[in-house]
């Protein structure tokens, strides 16, 4: 993305602040809402989790936030989407480990997700809501707005003035969206994302670190320049 808050500089920036090598979000989220959204038949090849609708909203997103140029190739080409959908699928979308109990109040900023919705039934109901915003105000769901629009629409959700009329709360939503998108382009390629490593490879990053430490030392104040090595190549 462009512009503000989504240029690439700083969307890398804050990505490898974070923690380059990122696999799966810390937020404590919590259980699924009774009243959440009914989870529609996935009948899109390849996808674990996300049905149509949903997998062209994070296609969309994925390749808005991380566009294709001389750095390097667009979110879906890099997996972005699929690291999302297997995420989602699995144990940290189904709320595994995570506190199940109430009570849900409004919490403040420094005490985290504090929503009755697992991370899969947070997509399900936000990805709703957002195409719902989308039409609402453009006319067609965020995957058919043009980019532009899109940008409009991310970054006022990111500045908290995107509200929801049925769905989570937007910024939250987007707080893990953007995560996710974070953890797609720097974890490790066998979650699905970060393909043919193009993300380590984007900040120099080296792969599994145990297999460089003899290196530390003799290239200390020097570029050190390799192929990076993912969990797969040792195995």
């Amino acid at each position: 993305m462009k512009n503000d808050g989504f240029d690439r500089r700083a969307f890398l920036k804050s990505a490898v602040a974070g923690s380059a090598a990122a696999v799966t979000v810390t937020l404590p989220l919590a259980a699924p809402a009774q009243q959440g959204a009914a989870a529609p038949a996935v009948t899109n090849s390849g996808y674990a989790y996300l049905n149509p609708d949903e997998a062209a909203f994070v296609e969309a997103l994925v390749d808005h936030m991380v566009p294709a140029d001389a750095l390097s190739p667009k979110g879906t080409d890099i997996g972005l989407n699929t690291y999302i959908d297997r995420a989602l699928a699995g144990g940290w979308g189904k709320g595994d480990r995570l506190y199940m109990q109430g009570p849900w109040k409004q919490g403040t900023s420094s005490q985290g997700y504090q929503l009755p919705l697992t991370p899969a039934d947070l997509y399900r109901t936000g990805i709703a809501a957002a195409n719902a915003f989308c039409v609402k105000t453009f006319g067609k769901s965020f995957d058919k707005i043009t980019e532009s629009q899109r940008q409009e629409f991310l970054l006022n959700l990111q500045a908290g003035k995107v509200t929801f009329e049925n769905g989570p709360p937007a910024r939250v939503f987007f707080t893990t969206l953007y995560q996710n998108v974070m953890e797609g382009m720097f974890a490790d390629p066998m979650y699905g994302g970060n393909r043919n490593k193009a993300g380590w490879k984007l900040i120099g990053f080296p792969g599994v670190i145990a297999v460089h430490y003899q290196n530390v030392e003799k290239f200390r104040d020097r570029k050190y320049t390799v192929d990076p090595l993912s969990i797969s190549d040792m195995s």
